[in-house]
């Protein structure tokens, strides 16, 4: 049966194609967590005021990115590191508001890519569901 074979092949092809994306999004928040530590200042700089203990934040978020991150290059551990990587991103959340609302303290990033952030939050969020999903 030709249609048969051709939802195998596209079962097999989404398969591959997430995987590889699983791994890009894992690498890029592995990237993103090693940099917390490389760039700390970056990081104490867009803490917003309200929020308490900025250095350690920066750090628990740091070894969140990375360790998450990690997780989801392990195919076992997919599912748990998607749900690590939502929870982060939501956590985050408040940060990127909070640069958007006071684009006057952030001169060196554009205020249209301040904006821009706040989408890209839900982008990486559904990007992390999806590979974690069959």
């Amino acid at each position: 049966m030709p249609g048969k074979k051709l939802r195998k092949l596209y079962r097999t092809q989404m398969t591959r194609f997430k995987t590889l994306t699983r791994y890009l999004l894992g690498t890029l928040f592995i990237a993103a967590g090693i940099n917390h530590f490389l760039n700390t200042a970056t990081y104490l700089s867009i803490m917003p005021p309200y929020l308490p203990w900025h250095l350690e934040l920066v750090y628990i978020s740091g070894i969140a990115e990375a360790a998450f991150g990690s997780l989801l290059l392990i195919r076992r551990y997919a599912v748990l590191a998607g749900w690590g990587l939502v929870a982060l991103c939501v956590a985050v959340f408040p940060a990127n508001v909070h640069m958007a609302m006071h684009a006057d303290l952030y001169p060196a990033i554009s205020e249209l890519v301040l904006w821009l952030r706040l989408p890209a939050q839900g982008l990486l969020i559904a990007w992390a569901w999806w590979v974690t999903r069959e």
